[in-house]
């Protein structure tokens, strides 16, 4: 995994509560064994219409917003069933950090796991920042170091995040680099119980 200490990017805010994981890649893409190829199907059906053309509107599409690093949605992201495949198809389309009041605790679990930062704010906070977002592309700086948001107003909001998950997320390790970190001592049992 990629390590997570500072990302600064123009904020997408996806103004929508309770998405989940069936928007956010729908049952159609799962077929495929990768973790990776995901992005491409990420909100499917809110960016393309039958056709499979871009529809006007949708935030995704805007050109404005390309290349962020940081999805901004309201409370309850991630909820409905337990895929993987959703973070994998968030992380895919280049999103490190999703930002939102509330997180189904499986979804934000799996983002974890899986190398994306998921940041709770209070609802006042998130709803400030997708109103600046949504009036003009607006760049924001996340730091996991500090574990602060600030926003493009210089307001530096405060969030919390377990300090297991940050070291992990800080070194870029999923479990198992964590478990090679202890590889000699492992070594070193499994000669002693031969």
């Amino acid at each position: 995994m990629k390590p997570i200490n500072e990302v600064t990017s123009i904020m997408t805010p996806l103004n929508r509560s309770n998405v989940d994981t069936d928007q956010i890649i729908s049952k159609e893409f799962l077929k495929r064994i990768e973790r990776t190829g995901f992005g491409k199907y990420l909100f499917y059906h809110w960016r393309f219409d039958a056709d499979g053309k871009p529809k006007d509107g949708f935030i995704l599409n805007d050109p404005r917003f390309e290349g962020s690093e940081i999805l901004v949605a309201r409370e309850n992201f991630g909820c409905g069933s337990s895929r993987e495949h959703a973070p994998w198809a968030i992380l895919d389309y280049g999103f490190r950090v999703v930002i939102a009041p509330s997180y189904a605790d499986i979804f934000y679990n799996n983002c974890l796991k899986n190398g994306i930062l998921p940041i709770r704010l209070p609802e006042e906070e998130v709803v400030s920042l997708l109103a600046k977002g949504l009036e003009e592309p607006a760049e924001i700086a996340v730091n996991l170091g500090e574990q602060t948001v600030t926003g493009s107003d210089g307001t530096v909001h405060r969030f919390d995040i377990d300090p297991y998950w940050k070291e992990m997320l800080l070194n870029g390790w999923d479990e198992i680099a964590l478990t090679f970190k202890y590889e000699d001592k492992i070594q070193a049992y499994e000669q002693q119980h031969a």
